[in-house]
């Protein structure tokens, strides 16, 4: 693989983010994504690979739609978010640097210790501005923003989806713009059946080091 920037040199700049993900198996259903549209959102197909082996601890490592190699930081968790019982999901605080990347041959497309997962996905951004969220990306250089994300996913040859929230910004305002918009997007009730619990929730690396089985393990 091959890492440069500008001139040669490594782009070394790190985002915080605050982030809680609901990865569950089988295909996505068309209720959620009708839910879903309700917020207006950019579509989105690619290739991600994460790097398993070896396991690093407090790491997470991926190439970005082969274009670029991300590696993120755990943070910490700050606690969970819990909206009345209907939404419980587990918090956690990052931080990411993103280096442009590229190949250096064929061989990359089923390296060994990376796993590949197709993602088609849309996304909706909000701000928020005087304690209101707004659905628009838009406002001030550096002020906090938060993506909630809806995915489909295929990985080792199985069907999953993901509901997430990643808020960015300055640190110490992450807690606000995640709260604002989980409590924005959840306002209007997910589909009968559909449960956002906290044994579903974690990061992509953790639920890959997981035995990935729709039925039983047998």
């Amino acid at each position: 693989m091959m890492m440069t920037g500008p001139g040669g040199d490594p782009v070394t700049r790190g985002v915080f983010s605050l982030e809680v993900r609901w990865i569950l198996p089988g295909s996505l259903d068309l209720a959620v994504a009708e839910w879903f549209a309700a917020f207006p959102s950019e579509a989105e197909s690619r290739e991600d690979a994460y790097l398993l082996q070896p396991d690093m601890a407090g790491l997470s490592v991926k190439s970005r739609a082969r274009q670029a190699l991300q590696v993120k930081a755990f943070g910490g968790s700050p606690g969970t978010l819990d909206l009345h019982g209907r939404v419980h999901g587990r918090l956690q605080y990052w931080r990411k640097w993103s280096f442009p990347f590229r190949p250096v041959g064929p061989g990359w497309s089923s390296p060994d210790g990376w796993t590949r997962v197709r993602k088609q996905r849309r996304t909706s951004r909000f701000s928020l501005s005087r304690g209101r969220i707004t659905q628009s990306a838009a406002g001030r250089a550096g002020a906090p923003r938060c993506a909630a994300e809806l995915t489909a996913i295929q990985a080792r040859h199985q069907d999953w989806w993901s509901l997430g929230l990643e808020a960015t910004g300055p640190r110490d305002r992450l807690r606000p713009v995640l709260d604002a918009t989980a409590a924005f997007v959840f306002a209007r009730r997910l589909p009968p059946g559909v449960n956002l619990l906290l044994q579903d929730s974690l990061s992509y690396a953790e639920w890959l080091r997981q035995p990935l089985c729709i039925t039983p393990c047998g």
